[in-house]
């Protein structure tokens, strides 16, 4: 879980106060006030503004944040761990399994084109109390679309990847798809209702049950369950590891940090919270192994650097922490804590735990199998074949501009990709919402192509339907 830190100023040092020995706090009014740090009673003050949540500061370079400025899923799982044995149980039996898994990796995911596809079918819960919060279904499916252009290396902004790891971006080859099965064998939407009298909910599971004004959970068996609701405690989100009890098994956000329109709010409204929350839910850990800045802690992943503590906004590259140099944080991984359009990426190694959950034997394994997204989710082209869903000419391209014509078959968000000979975006074109038909684009961005051999997809809704090779030779 990333924090809504917008309530929240950072501490800073004016030069002449520094000179003098003072430090100078921001309140939450953006209200400044002075203090020596040998000064007892301005130390009780603060303690008193700190546990009310009104300020946030440093202390000789270490950040101090208040208690109610914090992650929701490392909180859930450690009190999971101390308080159901059960669970302290699986959790060290799915350990093995993933050590076990990533021993054989190169043995279970040979290559991108072998390695199978997982699909997981979603059930989303909308637990509303003012209409604001109960999200359109756009919302929903502009979320759905978030995920598998993440998980499946299909967003546009992975070309920021600094390009010392562009080589350890991974394509997690994990799809996600509305429920078009419930669970009693009917049609549904994969989406419910609800209206609550609560006002907001926290991170105790209370939105995971009808009894306590929520919603009831689906086998989580067959579905991963997303609840949307309003979240209080300062939460964008929280989710449960693999192993725990059933009846709250899922992933909860904050309504106004869902999907990437509606109700969504900047700097959280690029859908990157559920990105973030169901790495969570496939055994992910924060990037920097939640040790409080102390660089003794692992996420359990070899290819993320060692990281001192989390990232919030957008920093710069590189930004160094732990002797981890030249290099520094990864801080644009999914895992980290900064804004939405500031990350944009998982690693091999976390594609490899990820993988570990779902593949045969695998703790989500029976997700994937379930089937409750029908035998295949359902095509948006208008014919039987891909074959003639996507076109361009000429090709190759010799004057720098080309025609790309291509079809849907049902109402979609639409994108065209480009992808150069080594799997990066050399550009994207967000044709937005489009009803089905047939359409044809002439997109300026083909003649900023260098010449050479790119690759062109049609994604919709976050789903590849097609993809065509062209050459560009100007």
């Amino acid at each position: 879980m990333r924090e809504l830190r917008g309530a929240f100023s950072v501490f800073s040092l004016s030069r002449k106060a520094a000179r003098s020995g003072l430090r100078k706090v921001t309140l939450r009014d953006q209200n400044s006030l002075y203090f020596h740090p040998k000064n007892s009673l301005m130390k009780k003050l603060l303690l008193v503004l700190t546990i009310c949540g009104a300020v946030t500061f440093a202390v000789s370079g270490q950040d101090i944040t208040s208690p109610v400025n914090r992650c929701g899923s490392y909180e859930v799982y450690q009190r999971m761990l101390q308080s159901d044995p059960t669970f302290a149980k699986n959790r060290k039996l799915i350990e093995q399994f993933t050590e076990n898994y990533s021993k054989n990796a190169t043995a279970n995911m040979t290559s991108a084109v072998n390695a199978p596809v997982y699909t997981i079918p979603v059930v989303v819960h909308v637990v509303y109390n003012k209409a604001e919060q109960n999200i359109s279904d756009a919302q929903v499916l502009s979320q759905i679309a978030v995920l598998n252009q993440d998980y499946e290396k299909l967003n546009a902004d992975v070309s920021k990847v600094p390009s010392v790891w562009t080589n350890l971006v991974a394509d997690c080859q994990i799809k996600f798809c509305l429920a078009t099965i419930d669970p009693n064998g009917n049609p549904t939407t994969g989406i419910r209702r609800v209206q609550t009298t609560k006002a907001q909910f926290i991170d105790n599971d209370a939105v995971k049950f009808t009894s306590k004004g929520g919603d009831d959970a689906w086998p989580a068996g067959s579905y991963l369950n997303l609840w949307v609701c309003k979240l209080g405690n300062f939460l964008l989100g929280y989710a449960q590891f693999p192993g725990g009890p059933a009846n709250t098994d899922g992933v909860v956000i904050g309504y106004n940090a869902f999907g990437n329109n509606g109700a969504a709010k900047a700097p959280y409204d690029l859908g990157r919270t559920a990105t973030h929350e169901i790495g969570h839910w496939l055994n992910l850990f924060h990037i920097w192994g939640d040790d409080g800045g102390g660089c003794s802690g692992s996420d359990k992943v070899k290819d993320t650097p060692d990281q001192g503590d989390r990232h919030f906004g957008c920093p710069r590259f590189p930004f160094l922490s732990c002797s981890n140099g030249p290099n520094g944080d990864m801080f644009m991984n999914y895992m980290d804590y900064t804004d939405d359009k500031c990350m944009f990426m998982f690693t091999n190694g976390q594609k490899t735990r990820m993988s570990a959950t779902l593949a045969a034997g695998g703790s989500r394994n029976s997700v994937t199998v379930s089937g409750k997204c029908g035998t295949q989710p359902v095509s948006l082209t208008s014919s039987s074949s891909n074959e003639n869903a996507l076109t361009i000419s000429p090709n190759p391209v010799n004057g720098g501009y080309a025609n790309i014509s291509y079809q849907i078959g049902k109402t979609a968000q639409v994108q065209l990709i480009i992808l150069n000979m080594y799997g990066s975006v050399a550009a994207s074109i967000n044709a937005g919402t489009q009803a089905a038909g047939s359409y044809q684009v002439k997109p300026d961005a083909i003649s900023r192509l260098h010449n050479g051999i790119y690759v062109l997809k049609l994604v919709a809704n976050g789903e590849q339907l097609a993809s065509v090779s062209f050459a560009v030779n100007k």
